[in-house]
């Protein structure tokens, strides 16, 4: 089982400074049409040969996508490695915050 919060739990979380590795598994264009200024990409489809990167930064792994599907997929794969991770479930359609585009 993973933790899921809401778009707007993580951008109080990231405005009160605390440490989150935000990985975006959108694909490369939608991250280049706007994206949250503290996540890194690893998408989807690149997932199994990237999966180790996911600890390559400091903080609690909180995954995000387009709804919330893709990175609930995610976690729910990781969970079951024993990994503690969390689904943003509204994913970018509810972030409120400022975003920024291009790689």
């Amino acid at each position: 089982m993973y933790k899921e919060i809401t778009a707007d739990e993580l951008q109080q979380r990231l405005e009160a400074g605390e440490a989150i590795n935000l990985i975006d598994v959108r694909e490369p264009d939608e991250w280049e049409q706007g994206h949250i200024a503290q996540a890194r990409l690893i998408p989807l489809s690149e997932f199994d040969a990237r999966q180790h990167e996911v600890h390559d930064v400091d903080g609690d792994v909180v995954f995000i996508c387009r709804s919330g599907a893709r990175s609930g997929r995610v976690c729910e794969y990781l969970a079951r490695q024993g990994f503690e991770v969390t689904n943003v479930s509204d994913g970018n359609l509810g972030w409120h915050g400022p975003v920024v585009s291009g790689k």
